[in-house]
């Protein structure tokens, strides 16, 4: 025990003489004490006042929307009133009711009025009316999916407690909740109604009851009304007669827990103010009423203190996070006081530290005129100089980029020239004006499509082209060439390299055609997937040897300044889809001694468009 008293001691001295030993702590110790008394202070004098202004205002709220609810209600009474009221047809109910039982038109009459009735409201489940001198009723009700009207005989409907209560009535009602199980007597047990309203009919002649008509309401219209009622988490809603019976509760154990004559005695509609305080178990609630003044309904509202006071609570929350606030920003503040000479160093190294490791948007602070800010400026100033730099040399790359599409693509040329001419020559000498008239037009067309401007193009242009310049190769071949196309016309929307597929027939041509005397068949293919579209040439010539096969793979894997030497055509084909699409483009050589297939792979959706 002792040894834990001296560590404790030890402890509680290092600290004073922390505290202590540098103004710059003292000066926290001192800022420190002085916001948290403030914060402190304000924080309980707010949350007193937020506490009693949450409690005002939720009176205030409640008791406003209550009032119109409970307005809503009457209203909503009235209308089953008025409905419940035969009004200009009583003369003809009441004889339909006297005649009922002799009269197969007067039972029509009242089946039809309770058809009128049934349909008249959303809300309506069953309806019930009861013949007082035959002891017996008519009822209507939805079975299944049919509404039906059926009758019954049932002696001991005057001996129901509501039955009584109507007959009693001075109003010639009487309404019954069904919230709770209760006595209905009817052949059903009321599990989908809340109430039940029933209005006694009588004689204009007599005033003797003729008949009892009883409505069983779902709860449907009854939610609409009490949706307008805000609702947090813990409060409670009750809607209650004049004599307490409950037509609406929440929560049925919170009802049956306070719904005593003890917490009922408070409603009262003489008090000026419709609110009191009611302790239930550990929970406090403040409950706001409101009391109609026309048939005393009642619609109560227990409100936990405990969610009134939440908004205070909140608010004394916040207060206490704002002195922590302050206090940390005490203690920023005269930290950088201190430490107002170093500060400006320590961000200039840490930028400096951002600029090294490749961060070229690093800038630093400059405040004042000291060394301090003349360093800081001149290195804003390297950095700056750097950043143009860079951007220079990006320009510089794309520059080349272009320059070596557009060496690239000259270079496809002039092979193609000159097969064209020498085509026309053969043909020249061989005679027939009208197939050199074509032959002229092919390469007029041709020589249109190489000068023009566009870079990328339609693959059914280029396909166009493939046409007019197999015309001039064919003219040289003869029956030799035959050409195959594989493809759908929706499939020629692509965008390619002009006269890339020129490339890959040129190629067909030259390594088989002119290696044989033969046939030979080209078949030109486009095979289209989501990622990317295969324009494919194939020959069934004789093929590329293994080593020429390697040869041309590994030129195409090298620098544009080492490529020399044969198939400088495919190179530069390849050179050029890696160039406009990236490294997934590019050219794929399959071959053996049935053929060669040259396959141009392009990714879709690669942003390049014609």
């Amino acid at each position: 025990m002792g040894n834990v008293r001296e560590w404790t001691g030890t402890a509680l001295r290092r600290l004073r003489d922390l505290a202590t030993r540098r103004l710059v702590n003292k000066l926290i110790l001192l800022f420190t004490s002085i916001i948290i008394l403030i914060v402190a202070s304000l924080t309980f004098i707010s949350y007193k006042i937020i506490e009693r202004e949450s409690v005002q205002n939720s009176i205030a709220s409640n008791t406003n929307n209550l009032k119109l609810v409970n307005q809503n209600f009457e209203k909503y009474f009235s209308e089953i009133e008025q409905l419940s009221l035969p009004q200009i047809k009583y003369d003809e109910i009441i004889d339909a009711i006297k005649h009922e039982s002799v009269d197969y038109a007067s039972r029509l009459y009242l089946e039809d009025y309770l058809r009128t009735l049934y349909y008249s409201r959303t809300d309506i489940e069953r309806i019930y009316l009861y013949l007082v001198d035959e002891g017996k009723y008519i009822y209507i009700s939805r079975e299944a999916s049919n509404v039906t009207v059926s009758a019954g005989l049932d002696d001991s409907i005057p001996r129901q407690a509501w039955y009584r209560e109507a007959m009693a009535s001075g109003k010639n009602r009487a309404i019954q909740s069904l919230i709770f199980p209760a006595e209905i007597g009817y052949p059903f047990d009321g599990e989908n109604c809340f109430m039940a309203y029933h209005r006694v009919i009588r004689s204009l002649a007599d005033r003797q009851p003729r008949a009892v008509l009883s409505f069983y309401f779902n709860d449907s219209v009854k939610n609409q009304i009490v949706q307008d009622v805000p609702f947090a988490g813990g409060e409670h809603l009750m809607f209650l007669d004049s004599g307490n019976v409950p037509f609406h509760v929440d929560d049925k154990t919170f009802y049956k827990a306070i719904g005593t004559s003890a917490f009922l005695a408070n409603v009262d509609p003489s008090m000026a103010k419709p609110q009191f305080t009611w302790e239930e178990g550990s929970r406090k609630y403040l409950v706001v009423y409101n009391v109609s003044g026309t048939d005393g309904w009642k619609l109560i509202k227990p409100i936990p203190y405990s969610e009134i006071y939440a908004a205070a609570r909140t608010a004394r929350l916040i207060g206490i996070w704002t002195g922590f606030g302050f206090l940390l920003l005490a203690i920023v503040l005269v930290t950088l006081t201190s430490n107002a000479i170093t500060s400006p160093l320590k961000k200039l190294s840490r930028q400096m530290s951002r600029f090294s490791t490749g961060e070229f948007d690093a800038a630093a602070e400059v405040r004042g005129r000291d060394e301090i800010a003349y360093l800081s400026k001149h290195f804003n100033l390297m950095v700056r100089r750097t950043n143009e730099l860079i951007n220079e040399r990006y320009k510089m790359k794309l520059v080349e980029k272009n320059a070596i599409l557009k060496a690239l693509e000259a270079e496809i040329n002039p092979h193609f020239l000159y097969n064209a001419l020498q085509a026309i020559s053969t043909k020249a000498l061989k005679g027939g004006m009208d197939e050199i008239a074509d032959m002229v037009d092919a390469l007029a067309m041709t020589l249109r499509y190489c000068i023009s401007g566009k870079d990328i193009v339609h693959a059914k242009d280029e396909l166009k082209h493939i046409e007019r310049y197999l015309v001039l190769q064919k003219a040289r071949f003869g029956r030799r060439l035959q050409v195959v196309y594989d493809f759908d016309e929706s499939q020629t929307d692509i965008a390619v390299p002009k006269l890339s597929i020129q490339s890959l027939v040129e190629n067909s041509i030259k390594h088989a055609l002119e290696k044989v005397s033969s046939a030979i068949t080209i078949v030109i293919r486009i095979h289209l997937t989501e990622l990317q579209a295969v324009i494919s040439v194939r020959d069934n010539g004789p093929g590329i040897a293994p080593d020429r096969l390697r040869d041309i793979l590994r030129s195409f894997r090298a620098e544009w300044e080492d490529r020399e030497g044969e198939s400088i055509g495919l190179k530069n084909l390849n050179a050029r889809l890696k160039l406009i699409y990236g490294d997934e483009a590019g050219l794929e050589i399959e071959t053996d001694e049935s053929g060669t297939e040259m396959s141009m792979i392009i990714p879709r959706g690669g942003g390049v468009h014609v």
